[in-house]
């Protein structure tokens, strides 16, 4: 099958498509990738989806409208890809979307006097895609995880599992998105070995602070530029790392629940109470995210598995103070980018819903339990068809 897979992060910079040739079952399943496409969302677009995940002034009509609106962002999307690579769309038999996650809670949480029941909200209607694209459509991947006990996250491991298992070396595939998670893949380990947690925050604090900084002006902090211009905030380290999330053993996951606007009015405060210059407070939540990945590191997954090498994806690759941070933290491991192997960082999430929509598509489980703590292995996902036909093989 040739297969898109699509998708939007907690970064929410826009939507990701990845062409992917995928043949064959696990453990014997190939998944080639083929190329890869992004897309920018609508300024208007962006600032509803912010407003929606942290839950201001956000009705159920709002809500409603915005997972129709990102149906059709995702459908364009994946049209506007085709274009560029000169496909039609009828030579794809298969889209497997993400969505964008709206909400996430894999645990229960006490809220405001009451005990809040796990849930998650990924929302880009799938069967919008699939009218507008004339390709069957496969997306809301994580609630199957979550009614068999799961935290219906990370979802990952499974491909990274299919990517980087390794007979001689243990290998830890580390994601830096919006929030920072882990694969980690023993050497010569069985699926069951397999295990995976969300480390705590990735870009997420860094680009809310760039964007309130620069009211708007820039979205991330390309190449560390403005960190690289301040100083590291030894007190505001001590403070950010009591965070309880980092000292929670896993099978956990987060999301702008714990590290979103709530969090980095916060660090803001604390910046304006010390008069910290707003490079000063970048550098320091640069350094923060790197340092709550190497703790990870040391209390949950060294005493579990001998690794040889962290493998980085995620836009926080391409951030050399984090990386350099992360390398002085964990010294003796050996860290490799995702280009090195067969796709690139950009595409890496694209790829891995495409291979979840395949696994789905032919009704195979799909979720690691070792990793999202399900008490079962499950299919993940739901099927929207497109003109009422099932796809060609």
């Amino acid at each position: 099958m040739r297969v898109l897979g699509m998708m939007s992060g907690t970064s929410v910079d826009g939507i990701d498509v990845a062409a992917v040739n995928i043949s064959g079952a696990p453990p014997h399943l190939s998944a080639g990738f083929d190329a890869h496409h992004h897309v920018r969302f609508p300024a208007t677009i962006r600032e509803r989806i912010l407003q929606a995940a942290e839950g201001s002034a956000t009705t159920a009509a709002d809500l409603s409208e915005l997972n129709f609106a990102l149906g059709e962002q995702f459908a364009r999307a994946a049209l506007e890809a085709c274009k560029k690579w000169r496909v039609a769309p009828r030579n794809f038999s298969l889209i497997g979307s993400h969505g964008q996650t709206i909400f996430h809670q894999g645990a229960p949480v006490l809220f405001k006097g009451r005990l809040r029941t796990p849930s998650t909200l990924q929302i880009g209607d799938i069967s919008v895609i699939a009218q507008r694209t004339g390709i069957t459509t496969v997306g809301d991947f994580r609630p199957a995880d979550m009614a068999a006990g799961g935290q219906g996250a990370p979802l990952v491991p499974f491909v990274d599992y299919l990517l980087y298992r390794d007979a001689e070396r243990g290998r830890v595939a580390l994601n830096i998105g919006g929030i920072a998670n882990v694969t980690v893949i023993p050497a010569n380990a069985r699926p069951e070995k397999v295990f995976a947690f969300d480390t705590g925050p990735g870009n997420m604090i860094v680009d809310a602070l760039v964007n309130r900084i620069t009211r708007g002006r820039e979205k991330f902090d390309r190449d560390a530029r403005l960190a690289m211009s301040g100083r590291t905030i030894p007190a505001l380290v001590t403070r950010l790392m009591r965070d309880s999330y980092l000292r929670k053993k896993p099978p956990k996951s987060a999301g702008r629940e714990q590290f979103g606007q709530e969090y980095v009015q916060r660090v803001l405060a604390w910046g304006n109470q010390h008069r910290a210059a707003p490079a000063d407070l970048v550098r320091t939540a640069t350094i923060f995210t790197s340092i709550s990945i190497a703790d990870a590191f040391r209390r949950f997954i060294a005493p579990r598995a001998k690794i040889d090498e962290l493998i980085v994806t995620g836009g926080g690759a391409r951030n050399p103070l984090m990386i350099a941070q992360l390398a002085a933290a964990i010294p003796g491991i050996e860290i490799v980018s995702a280009d090195r192997f067969s796709v690139p960082i950009e595409a890496k999430e694209a790829f891995v819903f495409a291979v979840l929509a395949y696994e789905t598509y032919h009704r195979r489980a799909n979720n690691l339990p070792s990793a999202t703590g399900a008490r079962r292995p499950v299919v993940l996902g739901k099927i929207a068809y497109a003109n009422g036909s099932e796809p060609r093989e």
